[in-house]
């Protein structure tokens, strides 16, 4: 049980392949399945011994993942943002540079993961049930049968949800949030742990801001409010606007943060 919104983190949790309608391990995984505690009673303590496991787990991943020289970005935003075409486009255009791989986190269906498998990437799906966000141990159960190549870049596409994925250390390298202009004003105030915990913001659909009431500049302010200095990067994943900077950003991070791999 996630102490932080009442969902059930582990209770009907699947690993999936697109065509495929069950998953399975290659034994490559940073760790063996951990299975949830009994309940308990205890109400104060619980949240801090939910989050300490998976911070546990999570360094677990973050040192497979760099002994493999994997640089792991987690992707994180509300539903409808354009999370999901905007990791369409990016691993189109930067899979002829550089191996990826896509675990794409879902309450239910492989619909993500059916288009990320078009484009010929690697990519798994993990169903979460009633959970509203990927956790350390689900991602080692993806990367058990992903088995993502020495030296790519991972993408962590988490569930749609501005609270509980900012909680949560999966081990990744780095964090991006995604923002949508139709979204409205106002969000790095309304959640501030989403936007302080981040290392990127995206802010996309900026082909609509003639047709919506959103000021990039107010929004920009707030994140920074809430984390100085965070970089902000208006982008349009239809069109490809802005791509090109946020292209430089993930060789930038990959550079700064992958560990040498011998062929």
């Amino acid at each position: 049980m996630c102490a932080t919104c009442g969902c059930s983190d582990d209770a009907g949790v699947r690993v999936l392949e697109p065509g495929q309608g069950h998953g399975h391990g290659h034994g490559h995984g940073p760790g063996e399945h951990v299975h949830p505690p009994e309940p308990v009673t205890r109400t104060v303590l619980f949240e801090q011994d939910v989050l300490a496991k998976n911070d546990s787990l999570a360094e677990r991943n973050r040192i497979w993942l760099s002994g493999r020289g994997i640089v792991a970005v987690n992707l994180m935003s509300s539903p409808g943002s354009g999370k999901t075409t905007l990791l369409e486009r990016t691993v189109r255009e930067l899979g002829d540079e550089v191996p990826v791989a896509v675990v794409e986190g879902d309450q239910e269906t492989l619909l993500d993961a059916e288009r990320v498998h078009a484009t010929g990437t690697p990519v798994v799906q993990i169903n979460t049930g009633a959970g509203c966000h990927l956790d350390a141990e689900m991602l080692a159960r993806g990367l058990e049968v992903l088995d993502p190549v020495d030296g790519s870049v991972l993408f962590i596409e988490n569930v749609g949800n501005l609270v509980c994925p900012a909680l949560f250390d999966l081990g990744e390298s780095a964090r991006v949030v995604i923002m949508s202009v139709t979204e409205g004003p106002g969000k790095p105030l309304k959640y501030p742990h989403m936007f302080a915990a981040t290392d990127l913001v995206l802010l996309n659909k900026i082909d609509l801001l003639p047709y919506v009431d959103f000021d990039v500049d107010e929004f920009t302010r707030d994140a920074r409010s809430v984390n100085p200095g965070v970089r902000v990067l208006p982008v349009c994943a239809t069109r490809g606007d802005g791509l090109a900077p946020w292209y430089a950003w993930l060789r930038e991070v990959r550079g700064r943060t992958s560990a040498p791999v011998t062929p």
